[in-house]
């Protein structure tokens, strides 16, 4: 097993961070958060230092940061709203949130996720914000399905549903609304508690955040619902929270879903491209999940003529 060269100096640099004052620590080692490519995360006590991704652009990023600065209520504002360069890679640091208990389902905070979601909506986005980077990853999902080189019959009905997709939801074209600020990756790992562990709610990861079509944030639980693998009283509680809170993705009344369905399938495609990647890679079959998740994909006939009409773009 590789180890990470950059987790010793973000170590170093969280534990600093953490002791501004040169105080003896006595809170224990540091606590890998995650370590991937596109980012690595340390924790030391309740401070938390996160690397982002190679190809991370400073000035992106720092207005990213500033929202979040500017929007404590919403999202889970930075310790320092200016990135600094560590080993090539921009860091970040943060306070620490508790985050959701993936062992506690019943738990889950919809209702959180989508008032916060809402408000982010309802906020002005400020001059020079990029686009949110949704359509990007998924986009990007896709090419490595493209570049597995490995037949597998899931491969196609992948393929096949994201060819589907408008221009802007492959990334291929703007997206037809730049002005609603977006998270661009929502799920229910991007909620933490802080104060943890018990202060309110807040959303996290800005790297994704941006301006755009706000229905791609209510796009991945709109996909599970649609898959059958997030039950039907949780979307409820989700989209009516969502409602409640006067989120402008959806009407505030009726069908929600000719607003949600370009994006949902696009979130569709996404997760499951990356899910039949794993499984070629790890050479194994695909699970349950991630056969619901093909074969919604492979259900999926043309874009309806009214929906095509509207995001021609």
């Amino acid at each position: 097993m590789t180890t990470n060269p950059l987790l010793p100096t973000l170590t170093a640099k969280v534990g600093t961070a953490a002791h501004p004052n040169g105080t003896p620590c006595t809170c224990g080692a540091p606590v890998t958060l995650a370590d991937r490519p596109d980012a690595t995360v340390v924790r030391h006590a309740d401070t938390v230092a996160k690397a982002h991704a190679p190809d991370t652009a400073p000035t992106e990023l720092a207005r990213r940061l500033t929202v979040a600065a500017g929007l404590p209520d919403v999202l889970l504002p930075p310790l320092d709203p200016s990135p600094t360069p560590v080993d090539g890679r921009l860091v970040t640091l943060w306070p620490y949130g508790a985050p959701v208990d993936p062992d506690d389902p019943d738990a889950a905070p919809w209702e959180a996720a989508a008032t916060l979601l809402a408000r982010l909506h309802r906020s002005p986005a400020p001059p020079g914000l990029p686009p949110m980077r949704g359509p990007v990853k998924a986009a990007r999902a896709l090419a490595l399905l493209r570049a597995a080189g490995t037949p597998h019959p899931a491969v196609p009905p992948v393929l096949q549903a994201w060819s589907l997709l408008p221009a802007w939801a492959r990334a291929e074209a703007p997206m037809p609304d730049g002005t609603t600020l977006c998270h661009g990756d929502l799920h229910l790992g991007q909620l933490v508690r802080h104060p943890a562990p018990g202060g309110p709610w807040k959303l996290i990861d800005v790297d994704d955040l941006g301006v755009g079509v706000p229905a791609w944030d209510l796009a991945r639980p709109a996909a599970w619902y649609a898959c059958g693998l997030l039950p039907p009283d949780e979307w409820t509680r989700f989209l009516t929270a969502y409602r409640a809170a006067g989120g402008p993705a959806v009407p505030a009344d009726g069908d929600p879903w000719p607003a949600l369905d370009v994006a949902a399938r696009a979130l569709t495609a996404q997760s499951a491209a990356r899910a039949v990647v794993k499984a070629i890679a790890a050479d194994r079959s695909l699970d349950e999940v991630e056969l619901s998740l093909v074969d919604a994909c492979a259900r999926m006939g043309p874009i309806p003529p009214e929906l095509a009409r509207d995001f021609a773009k």
